[in-house]
Formats: structure tokens, C-alpha cells, sequence
């Protein structure tokens, strides 16, 4: 197995959202996007299937050296020889690799927030930076993508948190802050213990609005000229909407599963998005 096909299989199955995301990019784009999507993955999976913190720091410190390396030309993982051999300039792109893998790295610290500025840092760092880097890949005018980008990050974020909210909650993390929770009486073990409650419904539908309306905000800011660049993150972003409105339309039955959308209806929103 070369690279590129590891970090189709890792990135994008097929039949996943981000399968039907990125087949919208132009084909020569393609592989460094995709590789983009195995690295964040890989990422993830270093700390929210690692049970023992410990093992998951090491796992990542594995990586802050992989990181360097790879500014270096001096790859060695599947994922970062992908980038090495796609990306125009590895090094250039150091700070925002660095700035995803911290924020990964809150997970091992973080299982809670106390409020929404706090949770914020997690989001800007994990969504908003990533964003940025597949907006750079295609964009016309890359110093200027992060910009609209990171907001659109940061909202694909938001909508992640309620469709996964529930599987979170199982694995030991909550990204609804407590102030929040507070506000609408909802409790941790509520979530945890799979509790629909009028008070659950209310505080789905503040996060659920919250996110559509970040998603709109920033689908909006995306330059004109940048709209033809970006058919990944718009789709992306199309899809994440209707995944929102499934999960209202079936009364934010979220803890005990994860609503997605048909692989045709994925196909459909995103090729349709890619050329609105």
C-alpha cells in the first residue's frame, strides 16, 4: 500500500462525509487534502482511543517529532510522507501543524470546560487552525484564508460537538461548557446515562442554533473569488447543516446514537454545495 492510498483509508472511506467532501476538490488537489483529513485523524485517534493519558502523551510526542521532521524533509509516517510529497512547503505550515496537535493534546488535560471562551481555545485550535490549512491548500490567495477560514472551523466544530455528543460523553468528555449545562439543568451523568429530559431537548436546541447559525456566519464571509477554491469545506459544511436538521427533526435522540445521513443523500448535498 503507497501513501496516498493509507491516507485514503485512514481520511476517507468510502461512503463517509469526508469521502463526499473531498471528491469535490479539484483531482490535482486531491491527494494533499486527503492527506490533511489522515493527518487530523491520526491525530484523534492518538488521544480519544488511547484509555491511559500516559500512553496517549507518548503517542503524541511521537508525533511533535514526526511534526519536525517532516518540516525537515525527513518523514517517516505513511501520512507525513503523503504531506511532504503534496505539500508546496512543509515547513511553512509548521506553526499550524503545531497548533492542531496542541490542541489535540487538551484532551489528555481536559475533559470539561467551564464556560464557552474557554471551550473556544480547544475549538480554534483543533477546527479553526485545521480549517485554515485545507483553505490554504486551494485557496487563490492563501495569506489571506485564515481569515474566513478558521471561523468556518470552528463551526464545523460546533456541529461535530451535538452529533457526537453522546459517544463523547461515554468516552469521558463533555463539550457543552458547565456554565451551559448549569444554565438548562442538564448534569453530566444525564448525558452519560442517556437521560432525555425537557431541559436535554432545551439545551440541544440553544447548541444545535448556536452551530447552524456559526456554519451560515461563516459559509457567508467566504470571499467570491474563493467559493470555487473551497468546494471541500462548503460541503463540508452543507453536510454538517443537514445532519443538524435530521438531529432536530428526530427530537435530539443524540445520546443513545449517531444520526447520519445516507451515503446517496451525502453525495447529492455535497456535489450540490460544491456548485452553489
Amino acid at each position: 500500500m503507497n501513501f496516498d492510498d493509507y491516507c485514503q483509508q485512514k481520511a476517507a472511506p468510502p461512503g463517509s462525509s469526508t469521502y463526499y467532501a473531498l471528491r469535490q476538490a479539484p483531482a490535482a488537489r486531491q491527494p494533499l487534502l486527503t492527506a490533511l483529513f489522515a493527518l487530523r485523524r491520526e491525530f484523534e485517534e492518538t488521544v480519544k482511543e488511547t484509555s491511559d493519558p500516559t500512553v496517549g502523551r507518548t503517542k503524541l510526542a511521537w508525533w511533535q517529532k514526526e511534526t519536525s521532521a517532516l518540516a525537515a524533509g525527513e518523514a517517516s509516517h505513511p501520512v507525513s510522507k503523503a504531506l511532504m510529497a503534496h505539500l508546496p512547503s512543509t515547513a511553512s505550515e509548521y506553526a499550524s501543524l503545531e497548533a492542531l496537535l496542541s490542541g489535540f493534546e487538551m484532551d489528555l488535560d481536559q475533559a470539561r470546560y467551564l464556560d464557552y471562551p474557554n471551550l473556544r481555545r480547544y475549538v480554534e485550535r483543533v477546527g479553526g487552525a485545521f480549517a485554515a490549512l485545507v483553505a490554504r491548500a486551494t485557496a487563490r490567495d492563501p495569506s489571506q484564508a485564515s481569515g474566513w477560514a478558521v471561523p468556518l472551523g470552528n463551526a464545523l466544530m460546533l456541529a461535530q460537538f451535538v452529533e457526537e455528543i453522546g459517544d463523547d460523553a461515554r468516552h469521558g468528555r463533555i463539550y457543552i461548557p458547565i456554565d451551559e449545562m448549569q444554565r438548562f439543568n442538564v448534569t453530566a451523568a444525564d448525558l452519560i446515562n442517556r437521560k432525555y429530559t425537557d431541559a436535554f431537548t432545551e439545551l440541544m436546541r440553544f447548541q444545535t442554533g448556536r452551530a447552524r447559525d456559526s456554519l451560515h456566519g461563516a459559509l457567508a464571509a467566504i470571499p467570491d473569488a474563493e467559493r470555487a477554491t473551497q468546494r471541500t469545506l462548503r460541503a463540508q459544511a452543507a453536510l454538517a447543516l443537514a445532519v443538524l436538521d435530521e438531529i432536530e427533526r428526530d427530537g435530539y435522540h443524540v445520546l443513545h446514537q449517531r444520526i447520519a445521513l445516507t451515503p446517496i443523500r451525502k453525495l447529492w448535498i455535497a456535489w450540490r454545495a460544491a456548485r452553489g
